[in-house]
């Protein structure tokens, strides 16, 4: 039984593992390749369709060694168990079993330190690092190693033993260098003459923290010590694949230093530049582009071929007077005017998003641009039901639409919207709102035996409606556990997945998770509200939050004092809109009757817009039962 067991598992794909770069294969769990924004990973053999093989690191696994390797499972009774639990199998297996290896937690990385210490004692047997320009010392400072029969742990079987430089990337992690030249390899050799062991790791990251100077990015982990050989301090990326490893890193923790863009004097190496500027420029990271290897390919070929110019152009004698220089000539209006004229051509291609009501969109100069809306009101106003309308509307159109709902869960805003659309049916055919249906009458299936076939009808429309502009709604559901940043690596995720910049929504900044739980409400929110307003400054895309109203504005004209805990409300949002019964404010204004009328009239009053008109107003005429506004008039 446990044969067509594994058979049944290794005929399914890993889809417990990462999508790759590409999305056309899975991140390898044993090297991490495909881990970085283009690099690919593992893919499945033509030849034998149960196997899959990386070509990083050689590792050829079937679905079953590819669990095991994901959750640290070494037995096969363990990795069978949990396969099959994973794909809703039924294995012979004793219970105990199954339940172990489902709550093992992931087994460690190995430590690679003694295996480290006896490379080091080995490395006078080789000449390669004298070959490659680098010096005793550097060889020292960066713990290099020699290993003169080196096969690779996780697929020994892959190619015969070689002689390999043994550079250390981390405590567990390593780059594997074979010593021989191109001529004295095998075809199936020469596939494998770099092979990364453990988790994929910056080399040299902590000069980012520490250096005195500014600090060279480069692609290979030989450059980066080629630098250092010449008088400076480098990063290795380990790939110029590994954009995005670094970019992670330095959201993390800002350098000490500007950063200087070396990659490799090749096609890769210049994409992988320009990704990496649009990402520093980004998170407003000081770096410039500075070329030390003249026609040299990379920073080692420079130091091996053109020494004295590579000596001078790194080390302080032409480097840092230059550097310094246009260092600061980066800080001039004149450094920021191809930005800027960027910018305005980028603009043609991410035009406004219409929200799909016409006086609010006239009074927004055509819609939704790049910046922060804020939408505030009392409770029972529809502020959640007019932001998640609009972003129907929206998706409506194509564009893609990501909502963080952290009040609410993603079932409850889907049957809003479709209870929306039984209204709008139901009125178009006029059938009256009889046949319309609340959110609770479209979720609550026992209601459905007492449902005509007009109403059936509806239902059945309504959904197929909302399932033509679905596929472009995005929902994060989640209460009180998602903060600014989990929401800024969801739309990074969203926009690497798609290729596409969504509409933001945010309900309600009351509630994100706080960023310091020691901190006062008011500063918790004033920080949220900054850093939405650098998400949609960072990634170019309007972000809509919804927002609560201190109990002191009830019953009174909708004013900025009415927004809650926060003065970055007022001074960050680029819109700022307030929703209000209308006559709010009036001596003779009755908030309890006003509630009374069906529909609701609401008014939307622009109390803010940093590039448009305020003051106005717009009038709504409000359903709350079926989750629906429209404008009046």
């Amino acid at each position: 039984m446990n044969e067509a067991m594994v058979e049944a598992i290794n005929e399914r794909e890993p889809a417990f593992l990462s999508r790759d770069g590409k999305g056309k294969g899975y991140v390898c769990p044993q090297c991490g390749s495909g881990s970085g924004p283009k690099g690919t990973g593992l893919h499945r053999d033509p030849g034998a369709p149960t196997h899959w093989k990386c070509f990083a690191c050689g590792g050829y696994f079937d679905v079953l060694d590819l669990y095991g390797l994901a959750f640290g499972l070494e037995t096969f009774p363990e990795k069978l168990a949990g396969a099959a639990a994973y794909y809703g199998l039924t294995v012979s297996a004793p219970r105990r079993m199954t339940e172990r290896a489902a709550a093992r937690p992931a087994a460690p990385e190995p430590d690679c330190t003694a295996f480290f210490k006896a490379a080091q004692a080995r490395l006078a047997q080789t000449d390669y690092p004298q070959r490659r320009g680098l010096s005793a010392a550097t060889c020292a400072r960066f713990h290099l190693g020699y290993d003169p029969a080196w096969r690779n742990p996780k697929a020994p079987e892959t190619v015969p033993p070689s002689p390999r430089l043994i550079i250390p990337t981390g405590r567990t992690s390593y780059l594997a260098r074979d010593v021989r030249g191109k001529d004295e390899l095998s075809e199936q050799e020469a596939r494998y003459t770099k092979v990364k062991v453990g988790k994929t790791r910056l080399f040299n990251a902590e000069a980012l923290d520490t250096a005195e100077k500014p600090v060279f990015i480069v692609e290979g982990e030989i450059d980066a010590m080629s630098i250092v050989e010449a008088g400076g301090e480098a990063v290795g990326l380990g790939s110029a694949s590994n954009v995005r490893l670094l970019l992670e890193r330095l959201a993390e923790k800002r350098p000490a230093q500007p950063l200087i863009l070396a990659l490799d004097n090749d096609e890769r190496g210049r994409k992988a530049s320009c990704e990496m500027e649009d990402g520093l420029r980004a998170a407003s990271l000081p770096y410039f582009v500075y070329n030390p290897c003249g026609d040299c390919k990379d920073a080692n070929e420079a130091l091996q071929m053109a020494p004295e110019s590579f000596l001078r152009r790194v080390g302080d004698g032409e480097r840092l007077p230059e550097i310094e220089r246009l260092a600061y000539l980066q800080t001039s209006a004149q450094g920021h005017l191809q930005a800027f004229v960027d910018g305005i051509a980028e603009s043609v291609n991410t035009p406004c998003l219409p929200t799909g009501f016409d006086a609010l969109d006239r009074a927004l100069d055509g819609g939704l641009y790049e910046g922060l809306y804020i939408v505030g009101a009392i409770s029972s106003l529809g502020k959640t039901t007019l932001v998640t309308q609009i972003g129907d509307q929206i998706a409506s159109g194509g564009q893609d639409v990501l909502v963080f709902s952290l009040e609410m869960a993603r079932a409850e805003l889907m049957a809003k919207s479709i209870s929306r659309h039984t209204l709008t049916l139901a009125l178009a055919r006029k059938w009256g709102t009889a046949c319309a249906k609340t959110a609770r009458g479209v979720t609550d299936g026992r209601r459905y035996a007492q449902y005509g076939e007009r109403e059936r009808e509806v239902i059945r429309d309504a959904v197929t409606r909302y399932g033509e502009y679905a596929g472009h709604l995005f929902i994060a559901e989640g209460v009180g556990d998602i903060g600014v940043t989990a929401i800024r690596e969801r739309i990074a995720r969203h926009i690497d997945m798609t290729g596409k910049t969504p509409l933001v929504i945010v309900d309600y900044l009351q509630i994100i998770a706080p960023y310091n739980e020691r901190a006062t409400d008011k500063q918790n929110m004033d920080k949220a509200v900054l850093e939405l307003k650098r998400i949609s400054r960072d990634f170019k895309l309007p972000v809509i939050a919804v927002s609560s109203l201190n109990r002191m504005s009830y019953g009174q004209r909708i004013s900025m004092e009415a927004f809650k805990e926060s003065g970055a409300i007022e001074y960050s949002s680029d819109v700022l809109i307030g929703l209000q019964l209308r006559g709010a404010g009036e001596a003779t204004f009755d908030p309890t009757e006003a509630k009374k009328k069906n529909p609701r009239q609401i008014e939307a009053v622009i109390l803010k817009n940093r590039n448009g008109r305020v003051g106005e107003k717009i009038e709504f005429e409000y359903y709350p039962m079926f989750n629906y506004f429209t404008e009046k008039g």
